[in-house]
């Protein structure tokens, strides 16, 4: 049996995988954190002769796939979430409730940094960016707030970025902090994650074999809703304009989708690992 994880992080999903696929199954794992990758390694040491380990971006699946000759796969995991490590590291950038560098990349070795976009960006851009990767309802507001404060003075941290946001809401007792649509709005951003997403899912379908299984877990309605209708897409049997009568594509239906419904955490879940409230298990088989 051969499978992909192809957020490896530090190898929790991976270990249970290598459990259930036997001493003879082959894992492709895939992180692009260099950190969380080497301690992932260590994690996972008594399976090395199993695993194949990739310091990549999963939107390379498909060439990585053929690069380490593992043809068609069983199985394939997509888990979308923001690493512990992440939240953990105020050197990251990701967290909002200590102060660090406004970094926010997944890969370090990429150039682009949130500071860069905050830094650069114009009005009508960071409102666009807000709006559309945030969902954010005062994108405007927050854009022309960032634009003003720039003007005055860099803002390279996080607590830097965390008081122009607080000028635009009001401080009130919440348990929603209101950086949190910014802060995911920019780390969409600078990791191209959507578009990532997009092209990882198309390629995961093609290099399932019959009966293999692609599960993907998200975390907020933006992944859940590219995993959906992608999903939905290859359960088609035709993908023609609606004004054409007679199918000309020869599409090929290639999905059968597992859970109609997405897999939400039980409260029990939730209590033990409060970071995962928020996530959604989509599941869909190859026909």
């Amino acid at each position: 049996m051969k499978a992909v994880d192809c957020t490896l992080g530090l190898g929790g999903h991976s270990r249970e995988i290598l459990k259930r696929i036997g001493p003879k199954g082959k894992l492709l794992a895939i992180e692009q954190d260099g950190e969380n990758l080497e301690r992932a390694k260590k994690n996972l040491k008594e399976f090395s002769k199993q695993v194949t380990f990739v310091h990549d971006n999963f939107e390379n699946l498909a060439v990585l796939v053929k690069k380490h000759k593992f043809g068609k796969v069983d199985a394939i995991l997509f888990d979308l979430g923001l690493s512990s490590p992440h939240l953990d590291n105020p050197e990251r950038g990701f967290a909002f409730k200590t102060d660090g560098p406004l970094d926010m990349r997944f890969d370090k070795r990429q150039m682009l940094l949130a500071a860069d976009v905050v830094k650069t960006y114009s009005e009508q851009e960071l409102t666009d960016m807000l709006r559309q990767y945030g969902e954010e309802p005062k994108a405007r507001f927050i854009a022309k707030a960032i634009i003003r404060e720039r003007k005055k003075r860099p803002i390279l941290t996080t607590g830097d970025l965390i008081k122009v946001i607080e000028t635009v809401y009001p401080k009130r007792p919440s348990k929603f902090n209101p950086a949190t649509l910014t802060f995911q709005a920019l780390r969409i951003c600078v990791n191209r994650e959507l578009t990532v997403l997009n092209k990882a899912l198309d390629a995961a379908v093609n290099i399932l074999a019959p009966k293999g299984r692609i599960a993907v877990i998200s975390y907020h309605s933006l992944e859940d809703r590219i995993a959906k209708n992608i999903f939905r897409h290859y359960t088609r049997t035709c993908i023609c304009p609606k004004q054409i009568q007679i199918c000309q594509c020869n599409f090929q239906k290639a999905l059968y989708i597992v859970t109609k419904k997405p897999i939400i955490p039980s409260g029990i879940e939730v209590s033990g690992n409060p970071r995962g409230r928020s996530a959604k298990l989509r599941v869909a088989e190859r026909l």
